[in-house]
């Protein structure tokens, strides 16, 4: 087949594979070299070695040479250096889905490209036998500090701007509550993880737990902290809150292959209605308690 004689539309997407294939070669090569695993280091390189080989084949129709994205290639190895490898290897799989659904437009063209739609597939189940990173063994625990974090922390944020009123006894009430209240989620969980014998270390799931719960607890304070309108601070930590709810979500949805959306939905949902609720029982309480600051 002649490159020439393709649609300019099908050139275009075998140009693109084809650029996509060299990057994402250099991308599993660099992370191959830059873990200690041995497991995990072989199979990223055997992954790098087929990407390098779709690669040829897309070289050997279009006769032309392609330079990887130096950007994608610094941003995955960056993503899974910080974030861990199993996130990062699995959010560029997504790319590679993506990749597959051009592949299939192109096979009745080309059948050969069934050999590299399995490959693909093949792709995704070995990236599912890398070893757990510990971290991810954890994700129960932090979603458990977090989320009580959350619940709790917003709601009493809420209930307290209306009955206090006052900012910085908004801030101190806080952050009393919140530290208070992470250690006693930190010691339910070791208690819970060591009668429930389950493989997660106690101690280590306690931290787990009490980290997630101390961090959100100062994310949510803080505008606090900055201003002096305390509606201005609720509103701004209610946004806070959204925003912890949607990254830790997107991280939790692509490391462990859950649903996004009604994660996501879910515990916005509780979190609001329990801040709502909160304010409101604040409004009732200093309108009749007569409770003046």
């Amino acid at each position: 087949m002649d490159f020439n004689d393709l649609t300019p539309e099908q050139r275009e997407a075998i140009l693109a594979a084809q650029k996509n294939e060299i990057t994402e070669y250099h991308i599993y090569t660099k992370l191959s070299a830059s873990i200690k695993d041995q497991h995990n280091k072989e199979v990223l390189a055997e992954i790098a070695d087929e990407e390098l080989a779709h690669y040829k084949f897309w070289q050997r129709i279009t006769r032309q040479d392609m330079k990887p994205d130096r950007w994608k290639v610094w941003l995955y190895f960056i993503i899974s250096r910080v974030f861990g490898l199993t996130f990062g290897v699995k959010l560029m799989e997504k790319g590679e889905q993506r990749a597959e659904e051009v592949y299939t437009k192109l096979a009745d063209t080309m059948p050969e490209i069934h050999k590299i739609v399995q490959d693909e597939d093949r792709h995704e189940k070995k990236l599912m036998e890398l070893i757990e990173e510990e971290h991810l063994n954890y994700v129960g625990s932090m979603v458990l500090g977090l989320n009580d974090a959350l619940v709790e922390l917003t709601g009493t944020l809420a209930g307290l701007t209306f009955a206090l009123q006052n900012t910085r006894l908004i801030a101190l009430s806080g952050f009393i509550t919140g530290i208070a209240a992470s250690f006693s989620m930190a010691a339910s969980e070791y208690l819970s993880t060591k009668s429930e014998g389950e493989s997660q270390i106690p101690i280590k799931a306690a931290i787990y737990t009490g980290l997630a719960y101390v961090f959100t607890v100062l994310f949510l304070i803080f505008p606090y902290l900055l201003f002096e309108s305390y509606f201005l601070c609720l509103g701004l930590t209610v946004i806070n809150a959204v925003l912890v709810i949607l990254i830790f979500n997107f991280y939790v949805s692509v490391a462990k292959d859950l649903d996004f959306k009604r994660r996501f939905l879910e515990m916005v949902s509780i979190s609001l209605g329990v801040a709502a609720l909160s304010f409101l029982i604040g409004f009732l309480v200093r309108v009749f308690l007569g409770v003046e600051v």
